[in-house]
């Protein structure tokens, strides 16, 4: 597995580097042993009396990333609670992580679909639509290309839990249409499964 540790405004020093790389290990030995990468950022939080923020995102299988946080006084304390977090989500997707590996050895590349994903900045989309009227094109900060997966709908929650993200677009599996599901407000994950158009 390879392994990257940073630091933003902290010195991540050679025994906290050590630790990481042990612990996450650990981690990836117990429960899969094929992560391909993991990501481990420590950052500075709030003013006066600063916590350490550590993040960690470890890619467990082809689009499937599981990540992490916790914000403690120490660093060594903040990743301990957040690699308990990535281990909780590990232990409880265990099975399905491994039968959607080998299933992913199966699929063959062409029911994977590529797509653009964009990242709109909302402060310059209304700073523009102000100046330029409401017609104008929102501001692009960021773009990248994105796999579109077939899976099923608890595959798809699964996924959803595990990268910490908000929403996950994605094929049926049972009737190949385009689905998607979120997390919504009060904490619960909604989906949404568009009825077929009549022609």
């Amino acid at each position: 597995m390879e392994l990257n540790v940073h630091g933003k405004q902290i010195d991540v020093g050679d025994a906290l580097r050590g630790h990481v790389e042990g612990k996450l290990e650990d981690l990836n030995q117990k429960y899969f042993n094929h992560a391909t990468f993991a990501t481990v950022t420590f950052s500075r939080e709030g003013h006066g009396k600063p916590q350490t923020r550590a993040h960690i995102s470890i890619q467990i299988g082809k689009n499937i990333m599981v990540v992490a946080d916790a914000v403690e006084n120490d660093p060594y304390v903040s990743f301990e609670n957040a690699a308990e977090k990535i281990g909780k989500q590990m232990r409880r997707y265990k099975r399905r992580l491994r039968d959607h590996h080998e299933r992913l050895e199966q699929t063959p590349e062409d029911e994977i679909v590529k797509a653009q994903d964009y990242v709109l900045s909302v402060a310059a989309e209304q700073d523009t639509e102000q100046a330029a009227g409401k017609d104008a094109d929102p501001v692009v900060v960021a773009e990248m290309t994105t796999s579109i997966d077939t899976m099923s709908v608890s595959e798809a929650v699964m996924r959803l839990d595990l990268s910490g993200q908000n929403a996950l677009l994605f094929y049926n599996a049972s009737h190949k249409g385009v689905n998607m599901v979120y997390r919504r407000a009060d904490g619960n994950i909604g989906w949404v499964d568009p009825a077929p158009q009549k022609n």
